[in-house]
């Protein structure tokens, strides 16, 4: 997400926001970028992967559609519908990131030094 006042011709971080808390990007909050520049900060990284971490540990099943029918809203991140948890974002509850791109944006940020981002125990 973008802010709506940016110049398209000279973006800047702060002009990048999360599509889950509409923070803007900065050193202290790294984010990553999924498709059509949709992107999610660590803090909400942070939350969505607890969040996945506890229902698994819970033993709470994945939530798979009726038949014939597709799962509930799209990933923010991927933009498909898939038949397993996601996190919604209470601020914005259009914001919806699945379990497979929770675990994908993980490990992209864990991959950066520079990020300091670590996976919440």
């Amino acid at each position: 997400m973008h802010r709506t006042d940016c110049d398209p011709e000279n973006m800047q971080p702060g002009d990048f926001l999360c599509d889950f808390c509409a923070r803007d990007w900065t050193l202290a909050n790294p984010m990553v970028e999924g498709h059509h520049g949709s992107l999610i900060c660590g803090s909400c990284l942070s939350i969505a992967c607890a969040e996945l971490s506890v229902r698994a540990a819970q033993g709470a099943p994945d939530e798979r559609p009726p038949e014939g029918q597709v799962a509930g809203a799209p990933c923010t991140l991927c933009l498909e519908r898939r038949a397993e948890p996601s996190w919604t974002s209470p601020l914005r509850p259009e914001a919806v990131i699945c379990r497979r791109c929770t675990r994908q944006a993980a490990r992209r940020l864990e991959g950066d030094p520079e990020s300091g981002w670590l996976r919440p125990e």
